[in-house]
C-alpha cells in the first residue's frame, strides 16, 4: 500500500469534519463602501485613508481631496 491509498483514506475518514459552510465577504464588502468621489461616483471602503483618496482626486480628476470628498474626516 503506497502513500497515496493513506491519503485517499484518511480524506475519506475525516470527510465531514472539514466541511464548514463557505460564506461570501461580497455584500460585507459592498456595505463597508461609504466613501463616493461626488465627480465620478466611484465607491471607496470606509477604511480608505486619505492619501488614497489624494491619489484618486489628483489622477482622475486633477482636483483637491475635498473637491472630490467634501464630507471625508481623517
Amino acid at each position: 500500500m503506497g502513500n497515496g491509498a493513506k491519503a485517499a483514506q484518511k480524506r475519506e475518514r475525516n470527510g465531514d469534519k472539514g466541511k464548514g459552510n463557505a460564506k461570501s465577504q461580497l455584500k460585507v464588502n459592498e456595505a463597508a463602501k461609504t466613501i463616493v468621489c461626488t465627480v465620478c461616483k466611484q465607491p471607496f471602503m470606509n477604511t480608505t485613508r486619505a492619501p488614497a483618496l489624494e491619489t484618486h482626486a489628483q489622477s482622475k480628476h486633477d482636483k483637491a481631496l475635498k473637491d472630490c470628498f467634501p464630507n471625508f474626516t481623517g
